[in-house]
């Protein structure tokens, strides 16, 4: 829900947008895109982007694909300490 994520962005002033597709061309980049364009004057800091990489990974390296807690837990500290 666009008005929902536009409204947490205004209060918080951060996002951060976590999937398990490519960083290039993703849903993250849509995501990103809007919330910039609705709330570049409300952000704090840059929007953080948390997905896998821009390369075909076998199923075997799933675990180093996808997104995972540690690497969202870098996103927010490095949102929250900018």
């Amino acid at each position: 829900d666009q008005e929902t994520v536009v409204n947490s962005v205004k209060k918080t002033g951060r996002l951060v947008v976590s999937h398990e597709a490519p960083k290039t061309s993703g849903f993250a980049a849509e995501i990103a895109a809007t919330v910039q364009d609705k709330c570049f004057l409300y952000l704090e800091a840059p929007i953080q982007r948390v997905c896998g990489y821009d390369t075909p990974f076998p199923l075997v390296f799933e675990k180093f694909y996808v997104p995972d807690h540690l690497k969202n837990f870098e996103a927010i500290k490095k949102s929250i300490d900018f």
